[in-house]
């Protein structure tokens, strides 16, 4: 069995998640940057999270058989913060970058203004450089988040076709499939989907343009839950290439329209002196 995780934020993960991913299949993720849980002070921050998406990351990934790669974004959290605001017009110096294969996480948080803003600002940014957008759906008033959201993709440049709503629940799923985007789900221990909701919802809309992501970070998440997805949906009658679409085909194609997925990983060189990772060079 083949995984690729669309969304998870191994920033805040150890090295025994990796190797723990690879044991459960996954060979493929992608980073969205986000929110660290504190507020950050300058865009100066933002740049040295980005970096470490662009390098060390997938450095560290590669360690173990799992192919990294990145989107970037202001996140919308961080959208209401004007000392973050900045960050934006520094975006287009990284999305050029090899490894970027979205703008992401972009969307609503609270559905301020400057949220609003912020996300048609982005939304542009990514058809002007040929990358797909991962699009956060906010946690609280989801509907009404989810076709504001759907609102402003229409008014942008970037058609549906090229974005990925995630977060998104029994309460989105419908509407969120009539916007012609890609429909995302994450699968938490306790909250957002667990497997089961999850395998109903593929039984009721179908295996098509659906990708399913742990987005484990800091909080309590489970960086195996796309397997465990994987193992519920056998169990209930789907097939092995129904799986396969849904936990690798999908997101390949999704990331794939960046022109920049790469999915071969270079065998990582020995340890140094029993080290539990490679070091990076200069």
């Amino acid at each position: 069995m083949r995984i690729f995780d669309p969304h998870i934020h191994m920033t805040s993960r150890t090295t025994d998640d990796y190797l723990a991913m690879y044991d459960a299949g996954v060979r493929a993720l992608v980073e969205p940057s986000f929110w660290l849980g504190q507020p950050r002070t300058s865009p100066a921050s933002f740049f040295d999270y980005f970096d470490a998406l662009l390098g060390w990351e997938p450095f560290r990934a590669a360690q173990y058989g799992i192919s990294h790669h990145c989107a970037l974004a202001l996140n919308p959290k961080e959208a209401n913060d004007p000392r973050c605001t900045p960050v934006i017009d520094a975006l287009p110096r990284y999305l050029v970058k090899d490894n970027v294969v979205a703008v992401g996480e972009i969307g609503y948080d609270s559905m301020t203004p400057a949220e609003d803003t912020a996300l048609a600002a982005q939304l542009q940014l990514a058809a002007a450089h040929g990358l797909p957008a991962l699009v956060h759906t906010p946690h609280r008033d989801k509907l009404a988040g989810l076709r504001r959201t759907v609102d402003v993709v229409r008014e942008s440049d970037l058609a549906p076709d090229r974005v990925l709503l995630d977060h998104l629940n029994e309460t989105t799923v419908a509407a969120a499939t009539d916007s012609g985007c890609w429909l995302g789900f994450s699968v938490y221990p306790d909250t957002k989907m667990d497997e089961d909701r999850m395998v109903a919802v593929l039984r009721t809309y179908g295996t098509e343009k659906v990708l399913v992501n742990s987005a484990a970070d800091w909080g309590r998440s489970d960086p195996l839950k796309t397997r465990a997805v994987a193992d519920a949906m056998l169990d209930a009658g789907f097939t092995d290439d129904d799986v396969d679409q849904v936990l690798w085909r999908n997101p390949v194609a999704f990331y794939g329209l960046s022109g920049r997925l790469r999915l071969d990983v270079p065998e990582p060189a020995a340890l140094h002196e029993g080290n539990s990772v490679l070091r990076g060079g200069e």
